[in-house]
């Protein structure tokens, strides 16, 4: 098994889950400290390697170190779960910072998925997207990662048509809010970018940022805990008849259903008066 974003988090508990399984795990970090801790935590059935998805060379060489630790074998699964979130108002976010939100969640996931294809093939494996409700359900102010989420979709779907006849099995995990760092770090980016943004924009949007970021900052403590994701994720690799989609958490559960029943500006409405709430409220 193949996990790539496993330092923290849900690639973290997806990494303890498999190795707990009885399987043998490739973590893929950007830090050896991580890769050593994983290894630490979970035992001699991790091995670590430098995986950077958004650098073709180490994509291509972890490929190679994989192929030549399996020996012949094939993969029996790989696990799309590499990712960051940045946000801010699309008016005033820099367009080379979009391309670095694109390039890890969607362009790195192709990169990574193509290139252990045909380990996945000979394993006769199953692959999985680590996606988000936001891929179906974008939010104002992080519309950036809500793309990387909706293009993310589109390419687990027409991946899992094309793969049927061989039968390797293409799922996608959609969670809701799940107690994981990416979110503080996200802030952290996010705070950086919206330092940049002229007076005018900050009174024009500054209250609904504010309001906005308070949910953010509440997301780890409201949400699913990892290993929830990451039995999902055990099911869609192992189950004998998985699911196409795993829609995980109660928030996740509402959004959808109020996507499916609610007119689009009624669905925005919501939203604008729950933003403008929050701006009120005390702190």
């Amino acid at each position: 098994m193949l996990v790539t974003g496993a330092s923290t988090g849900i690639g973290e508990a997806t990494v303890g889950r498999l190795a707990g399984d009885g399987c043998q795990v490739f973590a893929g970090v950007r830090r050896a400290e991580d890769g050593e801790r994983l290894v630490e935590r979970f035992g001699e059935a991790v091995r670590w390697i430098p995986l950077d998805v958004t650098r073709v060379e180490e994509v291509e060489a972890a490929a190679g170190t994989v192929a030549s630790s399996l020996d012949g074998r094939g993969l029996a699964g790989l696990v799309n779960n590499a990712g960051i979130a940045l946000g801010g108002p699309l008016e005033y976010f820099p367009p080379e910072t979009l391309r670095r939100q694109l390039e890890v969640n969607v362009i790195g996931l192709h990169a990574v998925t193509r290139t252990f294809l045909p380990l996945v093939r000979r394993g006769r494996g199953r692959i999985v997207h680590v996606g988000s409700i936001s891929g179906r359900v974008a939010s104002p102010f992080i519309g950036p990662y809500a793309a990387s989420k909706h293009a993310v979709e589109a390419l687990a779907d027409a991946l899992r048509i094309e793969l049927r006849p061989e039968g390797i099995h293409v799922a996608l995990i959609e969670p809701g809010r799940v107690r994981t760092p990416i979110w503080v770090k996200g802030l952290k980016g996010s705070d950086t970018l919206l330092d940049a943004i002229p007076a005018e924009g900050r009174v024009r949007y500054g209250g609904r940022i504010g309001a906005f970021r308070r949910l953010l900052e509440r997301a780890p403590d409201q949400g699913i805990a990892p290993e929830v994701v990451a039995d999902a994720i055990a099911h869609a690799l192992f189950d004998p008849d998985p699911r196409a989609r795993y829609l995980l958490g109660r928030d996740a559960r509402v959004r959808l259903a109020l996507l499916r029943l609610l007119p689009t500006r009624t669905m925005d409405a919501l939203i604008a008066r729950a933003l403008t709430r929050m701006e009120r409220a005390p702190r």
